[in-house]
């Protein structure tokens, strides 16, 4: 259980760090700027080592479980309710980003099922359901809080296997290699032949799995993971974020640069999120 603890924390500390390394630069295209540790304001003018809706949702989630004991939909709905409408799970209460479709989806009550709903905010969330015994339905209701396209959903299960593979301390490049799957997943098998020129890190869903995927496969260390990542540009906070998340299990928090941790805001809300 301890070494379960431990893990849970290197990958939330992983993600909100690579989450506030991309804040500053977020919708910024590739190539016009280089991020190579903790910057302030820019895009969202916002302090240094700020996190955005990603880590807020993700500790939501965490909350939510560590409140109940277990994976109750409403429970973290409520929970995201919180956050986007009180300023709960935000450094000091402010919520400065936040999706259309997570947003409209909160107000409304239910999540979207279309195609154009494939946006990347309930996979920048999901990482805590790694830690629990949850299976392909569970993950699949509560990414539909926000996004219950087939492709959402997809998503979300794939890289809730990818974060279990990492925590069994299994190899998760041999075994995206043999992965089969379907449109429009099907470039995961190949991710780690692909150029950098390949990856795209927009903001709908594929994009962000297969950029994080691929920034991590391409990487030897939690800091040259989230760098690349969010260097990819776009989509930055989220593509460090789930990239960040990943690489915090495989590398553990005692590799994020202690800089970055001593910068990283918020962390008294992280660890009383933690279950």
């Amino acid at each position: 259980m301890e070494k379960r603890n431990d893990q849970l924390r290197g990958a939330i500390y992983g993600l909100a760090v690579g989450d506030a390394l991309g804040v500053p630069v977020e919708f910024m295209e590739r190539g016009t700027f280089r991020i190579e540790g903790m910057q302030g304001y820019g895009t969202h003018r916002q302090p240094e080592g700020t996190w955005s809706d990603d880590t807020s949702m993700t500790l939501a989630t965490c909350d939510a479980i560590r409140q109940t004991g277990e994976i109750d939909v409403e429970a973290i709905r409520s929970a995201f309710c919180n956050w986007l409408f009180h300023g709960s799970y935000a450094i000091n209460q402010v919520v400065f980003d936040c999706g259309n479709t997570t947003g409209q989806a909160l107000v409304r009550g239910y999540g979207f099922a279309d195609f154009k709903a494939n946006g990347n905010g309930s996979l920048m969330r999901i990482l805590p359901l790694a830690f629990t015994e949850a299976d392909a339905e569970t993950i699949a209701a509560v990414s539909a809080i926000t996004h219950g396209h087939a492709i959402s959903v997809r998503a979300c299960q794939i890289y809730i296997d990818c974060a279990r593979t990492l925590i069994a301390g299994k190899d998760l490049a041999a075994i995206l290699r043999n992965r089969n799957e379907v449109p429009p997943f099907h470039r995961l098998s190949q991710l780690e032949a692909l150029e950098e020129s390949e990856i795209r890190s927009s903001g709908y869903v594929v994009d962000t799995l297969e950029a994080a995927l691929w920034s991590l496969l391409h990487s030897h260390s939690y800091a040259e993971t989230v760098l690349r990542a969010v260097n990819l540009g776009n989509d930055t906070d989220t593509v460090g974020a789930v990239a960040g998340g990943l690489a915090g299990i495989l590398y553990g928090m005692e590799a994020i640069p202690a800089a970055w941790l001593e910068t990283l805001r918020g962390k008294d809300i992280i660890e009383d999120c933690l279950f």
